[in-house]
């Protein structure tokens, strides 16, 4: 049985920019990736993400459950375990 997404503590998610069929940009594909093919798709997520206006809420989550992959926030996974160091540093 599905949650819906209004429901919980997580109810942002039904208004990220990201939803629909531009998520792909946001998770590396099951094929191997070339560096600038990862790069392009990248920066392709987070130009969303600059325009979505639940990214504060979508980074804060990625980093809480330690996201291990994908585009969260406008940050890449390094990215997001830089942000958890500095924190803890």
């Amino acid at each position: 049985m599905g949650v819906s997404m209004r429901q919980g503590p997580e109810s942002w998610q039904s208004g990220a920019a990201c939803r629909g069929p531009q998520s792909q940009a946001f998770f590396p594909p099951s094929h191997a990736e070339r560096k600038e093919e990862k790069l392009a798709r990248e920066a392709r997520a987070k130009a969303i993400c600059a325009e979505c206006r639940v990214r504060p809420d979508c980074l804060d989550y990625a980093i809480r459950i330690r996201e291990p992959h994908g585009i969260w926030g406008g940050l890449n996974e390094v990215e997001r375990k830089q942000v958890l160091e500095r924190r803890a540093g």
